[in-house]
C-alpha cells in the first residue's frame, strides 16, 4: 500500500490546480485519473484555444443554490492570479467579446503549464487508473486498478457528466453520497436546444445561419449570436439560456434586438411605399430567414408592397420578429453539453476551504459541486479558484 498526504481524484483543471498547490506546501500528492491522458476537456475547450478565464468575474456569473458560496474561493484566487501565471509562462492570449480570454495558439499551452507546475512541485500523476472504492477509518483507503493507496486528505475533482466521450464518471457524486452529502439533480448545461414541431424544419433549412438575437425565458434574458442547426438552435445565446431553461418552458426570440421593429417598418412604409415587404425585411434579416418566417406567418404579404400592407398587419409582423415564441422539445443532452448543472450541495461544504463539514479531510472542487458558470471562461475560473483553495488546506 502506497501512502500519500493528499490524493486527488481527477486530472482535469481543478484537480491539477489542487495538486500542485498542495505539493507546493511540501505535501506528497498523487493524482489518479481514469482517462488515458489528463486534461482532455482543457484541450478541446474554446475550439482548441481554451477560454481560460474572463476579465470580469463575479458571483453573478454563477448558478448555485447558495449564490454566496463562490465568493470566498473566487476572492482567494482571482482571474488576475491565473492571468499572471499564464503571462509568466509566456503564453500569448487575446480578449474576445465580453472579456473572454483565449490562447492565441493552443489550449495545449495551458495544459503544459499545469503539467509543468505539477512536475516542479513533485506531483505523482497516474492516468489509466480506475478508483474502485473509497473507505475511511482515520484515513482514506482507496482500492484502484493500480493497487491500494492511503491518504489523510482526499480531493474529489472528478468533474460532471458532460461529453461522455471524454470518459466521464459519476464516481464523485457517489463518494459525496457515501459520506452523507446531499446532491441536487444533475442535468446538461450550456447545451443546444432541439425541436420536434414546425420549428425543426425551419432550423434544418437554415442550418449554419448565425445572427445576433435576444433570447428570453421567464427567468433570464441574453443577447448574443444565435446559430441554426440541423437539430435546432445553438450558439452562445442558446448555451447561456439553457442553464435557466426548464422542460416545457417557452422561449421568446427577438430577432432584431437593437431596433424598434414596428417603428422601423412604419418608417420604411412611408419612405419606400413601393418596396416589397420581403425586400424591406431582408435589409435587417437574412433573406433565407425572412422567407422561412414569411412562409409560416405571412406568406400572403411577402410579395406585397409596403403601401399595400396595413399598419395593423405591420404591427403583427413586427411582433413576430421581436417576440417569436417557440418551445424546445428538449436539449442535445450530455453528448454536447459543456457543463453539468447541479451536483454536490454546497450547504455542508466550507466555502473558505472547500472541505466537507461532514467528513474530515474530504474536499470537493470544480464541476462536481453545485456550481455552474456562464459561458465565457467562468467555469475554468471556478476550477482554478476552487482547486487552489482546496490545495491550500488539504
Amino acid at each position: 500500500m502506497e501512502i500519500f498526504d493528499v490524493i486527488v481524484l481527477g486530472g482535469g483543471a481543478s484537480g491539477l490546480m489542487a495538486a500542485f498547490t498542495a505539493a507546493q506546501r511540501n505535501r506528497r500528492v498523487l493524482v489518479l485519473d481514469s482517462s488515458n491522458k489528463i486534461g482532455k476537456k482543457i484541450l478541446m475547450s474554446g475550439g482548441g484555444r481554451c477560454n481560460f478565464t474572463n476579465y470580469d468575474i463575479s458571483a453573478e456569473n454563477y448558478l448555485c443554490h447558495n449564490p454566496h458560496f463562490v465568493k470566498s474561493a473566487l476572492s482567494q484566487y482571482t482571474q488576475w492570479d491565473f492571468i499572471a501565471m499564464v503571462e509568466r509562462y509566456g503564453i500569448n492570449y487575446h480578449e474576445r467579446d465580453h472579456g473572454q480570454l483565449f490562447c492565441d495558439n493552443s489550449a495545449k499551452e495551458i495544459l503544459a503549464m499545469l503539467q509543468k507546475e505539477c512536475d516542479q512541485a513533485g506531483v505523482d500523476i497516474r492516468a489509466r487508473t480506475n478508483t474502485e472504492s473509497v473507505s475511511y477509518n482515520d484515513a482514506y483507503f482507496l482500492n484502484t486498478s493500480a493497487g491500494k493507496f492511503k491518504t489523510q486528505s482526499l480531493i474529489v475533482a472528478t468533474g460532471g457528466l458532460s461529453i461522455p466521450t471524454l470518459g466521464v464518471s459519476a464516481f464523485g457524486y457517489d463518494i459525496a453520497a457515501q459520506f452523507g452529502h446531499q446532491l441536487f439533480p444533475r442535468v446538461a448545461g450550456l447545451v443546444p436546444f432541439t425541436f420536434s414541431d414546425w420549428f425543426k424544419s425551419v432550423s434544418e433549412k437554415l442550418s449554419g445561419l448565425a445572427i445576433k438575437a435576444e433570447l428570453s425565458t421567464k427567468r433570464k434574458s441574453f443577447t448574443e449570436n444565435l446559430l441554426f442547426t440541423h437539430r435546432g438552435l445553438s450558439g452562445p445565446v442558446v448555451l447561456q439560456l439553457s442553464n435557466y431553461w426548464q422542460p416545457g418552458d417557452e422561449i421568446t426570440i427577438n430577432l432584431l434586438a437593437d431596433i424598434d421593429c414596428y417603428s422601423t417598418l412604419l418608417n420604411d412604409k412611408n419612405n419606400k411605399p413601393k418596396a416589397m415587404l420581403k425586400n424591406v425585411l431582408s435589409v435587417y434579416l437574412p433573406a433565407s430567414l425572412v422567407n422561412e418566417l414569411g412562409e409560416h406567418f405571412w406568406s400572403h404579404l411577402l410579395n406585397k408592397s409596403m403601401a399595400e400592407i396595413s399598419n395593423v398587419e405591420l404591427d403583427k409582423i413586427a411582433n413576430t420578429i421581436s417576440q417569436l415564441t417557440i418551445k424546445p422539445s428538449g436539449t442535445e443532452g450530455y453528448r454536447t453539453a459543456e457543463v453539468t448543472l447541479g451536483g454536490v450541495d454546497t450547504a455542508e461544504i466550507s466555502s473558505k476551504t472547500l472541505e466537507s463539514q461532514r467528513q474530515p479531510g474530504l474536499f470537493f472542487v470544480g464541476e462536481v459541486l453545485d456550481v455552474t458558470g456562464h459561458l465565457g471562461g467562468y467555469n475554468f475560473q471556478w476550477a482554478w479558484s476552487s482547486g487552489y483553495v482546496a490545495g491550500l488546506h488539504a
